[in-house]
Formats: C-alpha cells, sequence, structure tokens
C-alpha cells in the first residue's frame, strides 16, 4: 500500500460520502456499491473477481499480518487509512477487524430461473436476509429474488450476515414475485404457517421454488394463491411459527437430504 491517503475528520469529504454508503439503507443499489467489511469478506471480494474500487484500513489493523497479505494484492487500488474511531464508525462493529473494502454491486441477473430458487416477500431484517442468503448457498441454490419491502440485499449489514454468501449467488431484488414464478421452472411451494401440506410427506427431488414471507404477515394472499403447492413445517402444539431464517434452514435441507 503505497502512501496511503489517511483520514482523521468527519468532516473529509470522502468519509462523509462512506458514512452516507453505510447509513443509507437505498444508497448502495442507487450508487452501484457496498461495503464490504471484515478480513474474510474482503477475501472473498478478491477471490470471486469482485470490483474493488477502494480499500479502506484502520490505523491498528495495518499492523495485522492478514491485513497486511491482503494489501498486497492491492495494484491500482484506491487505498484510505482511517484513525482507529473513524473505522469504527464506518464499520458498524464494536471490535471491527480493520480492513473494509467499497465494492461494485454485480448487475443483476436476466432471464428464466431454472432449478431450485428462492423467493423472499416483504423479509424487513437484515440479519435474517443475510442469514437466509448465506443458508441457501450451503444448500446449493443458486437464485434468491427479492420482492419488494425486503431488506437491501446488498447494505453492508446483510452483507456481514451472509458472509461471502453473495458471491456465490445469483440475486434479484425489488422483482414482481407473482411475475417471477411464471419464469421458473420448478414446482413452486409457498410456506405457511398451518393448513398446508406437511413438508415431511412432500416429494422435494424436483426442483422446487420455495416461497417465504416474514414472521408477521407471512406471504401475500396473492403470493400463497398463485403458488402450486401450499407447505407446513410440523411444529410443537405450543409453537406457533419459526424464525423466517429457521424455516427457510429447515425447507431447503430437507430437499437436500431427499436428494442425497
Amino acid at each position: 500500500m503505497d502512501n496511503p491517503r489517511l483520514i482523521t475528520s468527519r468532516a473529509n469529504p470522502v468519509f462523509k460520502a462512506l458514512s452516507a454508503l453505510v447509513s443509507d439503507a437505498r444508497a448502495p443499489r442507487r450508487e452501484g456499491r457496498t461495503l464490504a467489511d471484515g478480513i474474510h469478506l474482503v477475501t472473498d471480494c478478491f477471490t470471486h473477481g469482485i470490483t474493488v474500487q477502494q480499500l479502506l484500513v484502520s490505523q491498528s489493523g495495518q499492523k495485522n499480518p492478514q491485513i497486511a497479505a491482503l494489501l498486497t494484492q492491492a495494484e491500482n487500488i484506491e487505498c484510505l487509512l482511517l484513525s482507529d474511531a473513524l473505522f469504527r464508525e464506518i464499520s458498524g462493529v464494536a471490535t471491527p477487524t480493520g480492513i473494509a473494502a467499497v465494492i461494485a454491486i454485480p448487475a443483476i441477473p436476466q432471464g428464466a430461473i431454472t432449478g431450485d430458487a428462492v423467493l423472499l416477500d416483504a423479509i424487513q431484517d437484515a440479519g435474517n436476509v443475510g442469514a437466509i442468503l448465506r443458508t441457501v448457498a450451503a444448500a446449493g441454490i443458486r437464485d434468491v429474488v427479492l420482492g419488494p419491502g425486503c431488506a437491501g440485499a446488498w447494505t453492508p449489514r446483510v452483507l456481514r450476515a451472509g458472509q461471502g454468501a453473495h458471491f456465490n449467488l445469483r440475486i434479484r431484488e425489488q422483482a414482481d414475485l407473482a411475475a417471477t414464478l411464471l419464469t421458473c421452472s420448478g414446482i413452486s411451494a409457498a410456506t405457511v404457517a398451518r393448513d398446508g401440506a406437511s413438508l415431511y410427506a412432500l416429494d422435494l427431488r424436483q426442483p422446487i421454488v420455495w416461497l417465504f414471507g416474514n414472521e408477521g404477515a407471512g406471504l401475500s394472499a396473492e403470493l400463497i394463491a398463485a403458488a402450486q403447492q401450499r407447505v407446513t413445517i410440523p411444529l410443537a402444539a405450543t409453537s406457533e411459527s419459526l424464525n423466517v431464517a429457521a424455516a427457510v434452514a429447515v425447507c431447503v435441507f430437507e430437499a437436500v437430504r431427499q436428494r442425497q
């Protein structure tokens, strides 16, 4: 890292732009860029050939051997050195690792979806969306579609929760989910809290297009009606519902189990 630019003031225009990128949930998609924070995510960016526009390093972080090794890959990438206090403010975590990358958000995939997919309806919690993306990628599913009302897939909080899953997925955002269903080749399965077929009674060896709604309202009536199958996870009589990220894990890994 040759002669990095040191930033120590919140009044610095570059810092203001970075701060706006992480504080405004709409900024990443509007600007076409986002912040990948931490050694693990930055490493994944380089591994998957993601366009890195800037590298941010804290003053204490530059002494970390892992970060020093990453910086050797930063040829022709602008590097900014931030005071520890400013870096912590950008990172948003109590003990940041000391490196982050401003990356270009990949283009939204085009064309019909073939094979398995997961469609998310108005899931607003960033932690849940990130956990779902991580689970879906681990199950070998590649297509995820987020409808209006979902937390932005490429916001820093969702990226952090996804732990690199984004780079193994084809993510579509702000999509018309009902219209998307018409382009999918798999059997559509709407998850409902009750009165659906038991998950464990279904044949999931064929391609499945899963639909999940938020924990409060669930899936919209329109999407439930549009799906070919209603699916319910059997729960104990004393339980009303599962966390949506947990429900996704149960469903997609039941399909994995059956296929093995």
